[in-house]
């Protein structure tokens, strides 16, 4: 078995995507026509964003919607960065809101919290020194 994706469900994919483009610089992989389905280039395992429409076809029963639910869903999305703090402020400018502002951790990592737009949260991070 091998990861392939992450499939997170939000009210407009393409804006989702524009998003992570702007505030993180990731660039958008793919969009299907129909605007429902579209991935962001991070290697092999693909970060991709489905309409909510989607998923109630997906999952008898409905979902919670991300963007609708007062607290963070508890999960994230975890982008490496040398500099946590300039990543941090120019998602800030993109429209994120702040979770936790930068802090360093007592492991040796940098580390801070964003919600986007569409409910998603992000941490920022330096590597892990192994």
């Amino acid at each position: 078995m091998q990861f392939a994706y992450t499939i997170i469900y939000v009210p407009d994919v393409a804006a989702s995507l524009r998003f992570f483009e702007q505030a993180f610089g990731l660039q958008t992989r793919f969009l299907h026509e129909s605007g429902m389905y579209g991935e962001l280039e991070t290697g092999a395992t693909a970060l991709a964003f489905a309409a909510h429409a989607m998923g109630d076809m997906n999952i008898k029963g409905g979902h919670v919607a991300a963007h609708s639910s007062p607290q963070p869903l508890g999960f994230e999305i975890a982008l490496v960065t040398q500099d946590v703090a300039a990543a941090h402020a120019h998602a800030l400018q993109a429209g994120a809101s702040e979770l936790a502002a930068p802090q360093d951790k007592p492991w040796g990592q940098t580390v801070s919290y964003l919600r986007c737009p569409d409910g998603v949260m992000v941490e920022l991070c330096t590597a892990i020194q192994a």
